[in-house]
């Protein structure tokens, strides 16, 4: 087993968990999104986008904006630098942990190696 495998176990949690996963990758490649974007675009509802969008607030990563679009209430989201830097660091992080492993080995594994 290599080493780098188990540098998933050191992946940023916030970031880690799906539904925020979703998130952070959608908010990672536009400028801002807007609450109802997101509603469609990760098919959750509207209490538990709201909880993830709370948590990766908490944490720093996104900044949340309400605003208004003529006379219609608009909240816009984007990921913060350090959202930005949280994500590249744990794209890294699996990265590196999934592209180690190389071929597969053949075989039997053991605590002593492979028969």
């Amino acid at each position: 087993m290599n080493d780098r495998v188990r540098d998933i176990n050191g992946l940023d949690r916030v970031v880690h968990e799906p539904a925020r996963l979703m998130i952070v990758t959608i908010l990672s490649v536009v400028e801002a999104a807007d609450f109802v974007y997101l509603l469609h675009a990760t098919e959750l509802n509207k209490g538990t986008l709201s909880s993830h969008l709370a948590r990766l607030e908490e944490a720093g990563y996104v900044e949340i904006k309400k605003t208004f679009r003529g006379k219609v209430p608009q909240t816009l989201l984007k990921l913060t630098k350090s959202g930005r830097q949280a994500f590249e660091e744990y794209r890294k992080k699996l990265r590196g942990a999934l592209s180690e492993g190389g071929s597969p080995k053949r075989g039997i594994v053991t605590f002593s190696g492979v028969e």
